[in-house]
C-alpha cells in the first residue's frame, strides 16, 4: 500500500509499504476512505517536535471502513464503517473512566507516565503508524474508533477525527461560559473550529487574531471579529474592542510553531528578535532555521513563544487560557511571572477524544454544524507531499487538506 512517511527532518516520501495486519487482540485493521494533513504534522517535518523514528508512517485523522478485527474487540465487526480517535486510548484504566482518555495508562507502549500516545508521532508517542496511507492498524480498537451513522457523509467525518475535537476541547480548556468574550489565537484549522466551538459553547464575542488574510476571511465568515497582527498590535486591538479589560478567556491554536510579525506596530525590535531566534534554536535543535532549499521549506516558526506571550498579555485578570496549539518538550519559555500576577487559570493538553467525540457526531448528524465549509483543499493520496509542501509555506487559502487513498475494497 502506499503511505507518506518519515525519514529526517525535512524528508518525507510517497511510499509503497506492507500493509498492517493484527499484532494484538486489541487490534483492528481499516481501510482508509478518507485522512487529512494537519499542522500538527508539519511539527515532525520541521523539527519542532521531536524525535521521530525513521520509517514511522504520517497522519493522525482518518474515516474507513473495518476489514478485520482481533479477538479481542467487542462491538466491531468488519464492513462498519468508523471515525478514528487521533489519540489510542483502551477505555479500562483509571484514566479512560475519568474520560481523560488523551492520558490512557496502556496505550503508549514507553509507559504510564510517558503521555499521550497518538498516531504518526514521534518516539515518545509510541510511537504508532499514521493514518496517511490506505490502510492502518488501530491499538485498543474498542475505544479508539467510533461507528458513524449514514447521515454523516466521509467528508464531515474527517474533521470528527481530529480537528471538531480539539477545537472543543480548546474551549472547554478556556472554560468558555455564556456571555464570554473569546480570543482565538490563529486562524488555522484548529483555531476555526476552536473559534466554531466557542461560539456553540456560549460565547458571545468571538476575536481571532492571524496574520494571514485568507484564513482572516474563513474566520470572518463564521462572524468572529478579526485581527491581523501584522497590521495592527494585537493586544492593544483587544484591549480597545474590551474597553480596556481583556478577554475573559483565550484560545493558543498556534503553538511552538508561531510565527513573530513581521510589519506593522507588533513587529519585533531587534532584541526579541535575536530572543526568538534563541528560542528557535533551543526548540528545534536539529532543523535547518531557515527551511530546506530555494522555497524555504520545512522552516520552523520563528517566534516560538509569541502567542503565548501575547495570550497573557490580552486576557483579564483572573481570565482562563486554554491551550491547544503543540508545544513540545523542548518548548521551555512562558511569560509565567505576567500569568501569575493576573491570577490566570491555564490548561493545557492533547484533546480527550474519546469522550469529546461523540456528541460532535450527534450535532454533525442532527444537521446542528456541518464542518465541510473549512476543507479547503482536496487532494489523492498520489499528491501528497506536494501538498505538504504547500500547506508547510502556509499559501493562501490552504487552511484544511483532505487526502483520499485509492485502496479498493
Amino acid at each position: 500500500m502506499r503511505a507518506v512517511v518519515w525519514h529526517g527532518i525535512g524528508d518525507i516520501r510517497l511510499e509503497d509499504v506492507p500493509q498492517p495486519t493484527i499484532q494484538d487482540p486489541e487490534d483492528a485493521i481499516v481501510r482508509i476512505t478518507r485522512s487529512a494533513i494537519c499542522g500538527t504534522d508539519l511539527h515532525f517535518v520541521r523539527g519542532t517536535m521531536a524525535p521521530m523514528e525513521e520509517g514511522t508512517i504520517l497522519g493522525h485523522e482518518a474515516v474507513g471502513v473495518v476489514t478485520e478485527v482481533g479477538d479481542a474487540v467487542r462491538g466491531f465487526s468488519p464492513g462498519d464503517r468508523v471515525v478514528i480517535n487521533s489519540t489510542v486510548s483502551c477505555g479500562a484504566c483509571r484514566y479512560c473512566r475519568m474520560g481523560k482518555t488523551a492520558q490512557c495508562d496502556r496505550s503508549n507502549s514507553n509507559g504510564p507516565q510517558a503521555g499521550t500516545a497518538f498516531f504518526g508521532g514521534p518516539a515518545s508517542t509510541g510511537p504508532v503508524n499514521g493514518m496517511q496511507a490506505e490502510y492502518v492498524r488501530v491499538p485498543w480498537a474498542r475505544n479508539t474508533m467510533h461507528p458513524l451513522p449514514d447521515t454523516v457523509s466521509d467528508e464531515q467525518a474527517i474533521l470528527l477525527s481530529d480537528i471538531f475535537p480539539t477545537g472543543w476541547f480548546g474551549a472547554e480548556l478556556a472554560g468558555v461560559t455564556r456571555g464570554d468574550v473569546v480570543v482565538v489565537f490563529g486562524a488555522g484549522i484548529v483555531g476555526q473550529f476552536a473559534a466554531a466551538s466557542a461560539y456553540k459553547q456560549g460565547a458571545a464575542r468571538v476575536i481571532v487574531v492571524d496574520g494571514e488574510e485568507t484564513r482572516l476571511a474563513a474566520a470572518l465568515a463564521q462572524h468572529c471579529e478579526v485581527v491581523d497582527y501584522n497590521a495592527e498590535d494585537p493586544v492593544e486591538a483587544i484591549m480597545s474592542l474590551t474597553d480596556g479589560i481583556g478577554a475573559d478567556c483565550v484560545i493558543d491554536a498556534v503553538g511552538v510553531d508561531a510565527e513573530r510579525p513581521k510589519r506593522g506596530p507588533a513587529a519585533v525590535d531587534a532584541d526579541q528578535a535575536a530572543a526568538f531566534d534563541a528560542e528557535v534554536a533551543a526548540v528545534a535543535p536539529d532543523a535547518s532555521p531557515d527551511g530546506f532549499g530555494e522555497a524555504q521549506q520545512w522552516k520552523p516558526g520563528d517566534g516560538p513563544s509569541q502567542a503565548a506571550r501575547w495570550a497573557v498579555a490580552s486576557v483579564a485578570k483572573y481570565g482562563r487560557i486554554g491551550i491547544i496549539g503543540v508545544y513540545g518538550p523542548t518548548a521551555e519559555h512562558y511569560p509565567i511571572g505576567e500569568a501569575m500576577l493576573k491570577n490566570l487559570t491555564i490548561r493545557m493538553g492533547n484533546c480527550d477524544h474519546h469522550s469529546v467525540t461523540p456528541p460532535l457526531i450527534d450535532m454533525v448528524a442532527a444537521g446542528q454544524f456541518d464542518p465541510t465549509a473549512l476543507i479547503t483543499e482536496h487532494e489523492p493520496i498520489a499528491s501528497a507531499i506536494e501538498a505538504y509542501e504547500a500547506f508547510d509555506r502556509r499559501e493562501p487559502g490552504w487552511v484544511k487538506v483532505e487526502l483520499t487513498p485509492t485502496a479498493t475494497v
